[in-house]
């Protein structure tokens, strides 16, 4: 940590406060004259000096925060700076930034680990159950007469009734429902099973005590259920329509799909059993490294982590607030959950900067300008595109130095 104190004074306080006098004067109420008239002396006798001191402190955080980079240029800052407004006066504002610093790294061994990648195996099961999986997608519903079994499809009307009164989410309108998917509270499927097409049912039963919802935790309710229709649930055999269905370029019989699902899962399991191997180098390299790791830096990272973590919940439709509300948890208990891998991944990171700066792994511009290229082909998109959405050049450059730093572990 470090501490610096940036003043601003003379013609530039000066000029602060009379912008700030400026903009303040056009909303001052001073008898005899229009908003923004009066004279600075007028309204310097009614409010005081001091009414102009933050505005105007606001006015120069901007330029005191580029003063201070340019005297401590030489430090290299990793989270940003806590700003405080130590002091303010006529003549002057001054403001205390508390700065966290990189870390000292103690690099240990980091080569020749003995660390091991995987041997990856592809199974017949793990086929088969690829190829079950796969049926499944392309199940039909077929109707079905007589009574609700385990396994079926039923389409229901139903609304929930607490003390006689309906409460709010508990209520649907043909919904298909599969009976022993356990999608509904426990007791409510089993008891589904039975009826037949067009039969109404009163279902008895008591939320779980761990339930999400603190008006339903553990009550009594009573669901009233329509059955409108029962599907069975049929799996397509594995014949020319099907492989025509699949879509799959070249996959005429079970023998080409089963050949082509035991490639996928192969690279899949490669990828998997890669990313395993870099884990565990990474975990046994920092094993022999030693940083005194400021807490600022593993805040920021778990900022970062929740951050991305917030946006994988909207592509399913969720939100923070909801997920708090589903895991009867705060913020605060999902940051304390982040905390370990935001250590691991700032650990990480700054023993890979030391080992590339000990390593001397340098990345050129025609370098990061060609992986550029690349990534942008890669993923169908414009070299300018892509380069603003991965954060411009310099950070291409250090990705690649950061991968060069893992080469040197795998090696």
């Amino acid at each position: 940590m470090k501490e610096v104190i940036i003043k601003i004074e003379g013609e530039d306080w000066k000029k602060a406060l009379d912008k700030a006098f400026k903009k303040l004067n056009k909303e001052a109420k001073i008898d005899g004259f229009r908003p923004g008239k009066a004279p600075k002396d007028v309204y310097i006798k009614k409010y005081g000096m001091t009414s102009l001191y933050m505005e105007a402190a606001e006015s120069c955080l901007n330029e005191a925060y580029e003063m201070m980079l340019k005297e401590n240029g030489d430090d290299v800052i990793v989270a940003q700076p806590e700003i405080n407004l130590s002091a303010v006066t006529d003549d002057y504002v001054e403001f205390k930034f508390n700065l966290t610093l990189k870390p000292e790294v103690k690099l240990g061994k980091y080569k020749d680990l003995d660390v091991k990648k995987e041997t990856v195996k592809v199974t017949k099961k793990e086929v088969s159950d690829a190829i079950e999986q796969m049926r499944e997608r392309y199940m039909e519903n077929i109707d079905k007469e007589g009574k609700v079994e385990n396994g079926d499809v039923a389409v229901i009307d139903f609304e929930g009734f607490k003390d006689g009164v309906a409460f709010d989410g508990g209520k649907g309108e043909d919904y298909s429902l599969k009976i022993g998917s356990n999608t509904f509270i426990p007791g409510f499927e089993e008891q589904i099973i039975g009826m037949e097409k067009g039969e109404e049912k009163d279902i008895n039963l008591t939320f779980p005590e761990d339930y999400h919802a603190e008006d339903l935790k553990g009550k009594d309710v009573v669901f009233k259920v329509k059955v409108k229709e029962i599907k069975e649930q049929k799996l397509p055999e594995l014949n020319k329509d099907f492989f025509l269905d699949l879509g799959m370029e070249g996959i005429e019989t079970k023998e080409d799909l089963e050949k082509q699902l035991e490639e996928n899962i192969k690279v899949r399991k490669e990828a998997e059993a890669d990313n395993k191997y870099i884990d565990d180098l990474l975990a046994e390299a920092a094993k022999n490294t030693k940083i005194d790791i400021p807490e600022a830096m593993i805040e920021e990272e778990i900022d970062r982590i929740l951050k991305q973590y917030e946006e994988n919940l909207k592509m399913q439709g969720i939100t923070l607030e909801m997920f708090y509300q589903f895991t009867n948890s705060d913020e605060q208990a999902l940051r304390d959950q982040m905390k370990e891998e935001a250590q691991n991944r700032v650990t990480y990171r700054l023993m890979l900067e030391e080992i590339a700066k000990e390593e001397k792994i340098e990345v050129t511009l025609e370098e990061a300008e060609t992986e550029a290229a690349n990534l942008a082909t890669k993923y169908q998109m414009d070299k300018d595109e892509f380069l603003k959405l991965f954060g411009g050049l310099d950070m291409v450059k250090y990705d690649l130095k950061m991968r060069r730093a893992l080469e040197v572990l795998k090696k």
